[in-house]
């Protein structure tokens, strides 16, 4: 008991320490130095090469550097496929994802949380022309519709699912087209009936035809954020040092993040955050997603 009593006087005398001095606190239990490997290797898996990662993330993996004392070294990766084999084989810690990653992810071997982006307007839903004669989802029966890549959670898996949820066979009832990009001018150009895709596919809509007039016609309940996966395997003092110190220092990690060009047109609009209390089962709601709609999940 006389050496638990001395290591919490000692962690307290450094904790007032460091707010006498201005020196940002690391975890409370240890140096991440000594517990974390260093660098610490992310990827992300919407971005491929290495000058886009460093243009996504400079900024932050500078002051990601400044308050864990640990080089944030980017590593690149061809698709999320990849991602999972990096993950697994340990050629890297840390995962930029998206929902639908995380669960196939998951899958394949455990995998945690370090943090998520949470974006109140993240979900997604069907646009019609407003002169369209199709009122539901029920209406689309026989028609083309657009959606947007393969094992996009917002433009594809939720949308899949809405469709089978609204009584629709997605392969006898719909003629289907994985439009990618090319989604919004296929509405535009009236290529297609509807097209399902993420709530703010609006914007771009109205930014390609200005003069036009769309309606929403069915749109899902909010979906978990993007999550920062950390594989399983790092020691557990690594994982709670890690988001103790970065949650410690969440807006200045927030500014460095939606300082570049990609990440602010990504995340900032709409009170977009970063959020530390999240766990794995908070994403039950995605593979039931995969599920329901028919998707092979893997």
């Amino acid at each position: 008991m006389k050496f638990i009593r001395e290591v919490a006087v000692k962690g307290a005398a450094v904790a007032a320490l460091s707010v006498v001095m201005n020196i940002p606190a690391l975890a409370a239990e240890s140096d991440l130095n000594e517990v974390c490997p260093n660098p610490i290797r992310m990827a992300d898996t919407g971005i491929e090469g290495m000058g886009q990662l460093r243009d996504a993330f400079g900024p932050f993996s500078e002051e990601f550097k400044a308050v864990t004392g640990l080089d944030l070294e980017m590593f690149s990766l061809s698709n999320r496929t990849a991602a999972g084999s990096a993950l697994q084989f340990d050629d890297v810690e840390l995962v930029f994802a998206g929902p639908s990653e995380f669960v196939l992810f998951n899958k394949r071997q455990p995998v945690d949380i370090l943090f998520t982006i949470e974006r109140p307007h993240y979900g997604s839903s069907f646009f019609v022309k407003s002169d369209s004669t199709v009122k539901s989802l029920k209406d689309l029966k026989g028609q083309r519709v657009a959606l947007k890549d393969v094992g996009s959670t917002s433009g594809h898996i939720f949308p899949s699912q809405m469709l089978v949820q609204a009584g629709l066979d997605l392969d006898r009832d719909l003629d289907i087209v994985m439009a990618g990009d090319a989604r919004i001018a296929a509405l535009v150009n009236d290529d297609v009936a509807a097209m399902g895709g993420g709530n703010r596919d609006i914007e771009k809509i109205e930014a390609l035809d200005p003069g036009g007039s769309y309606r929403v016609i069915a749109k899902s309940d909010r979906l978990p954020g993007d999550p920062v996966v950390m594989r399983a395997n790092l020691a557990e003092e690594c994982k709670t040092g890690l988001r103790k110190t970065l949650e410690a220092n969440r807006d200045k990690l927030w500014e460095a993040l939606i300082a570049t060009e990609r990440n602010e047109g990504k995340f900032l609009n709409r009170d977009s955050y970063m959020a530390f209390d999240i766990h794995p089962e908070d994403y039950a709601v995605v593979e039931e997603a995969y599920v329901n709609a028919g998707i092979d999940l893997n």
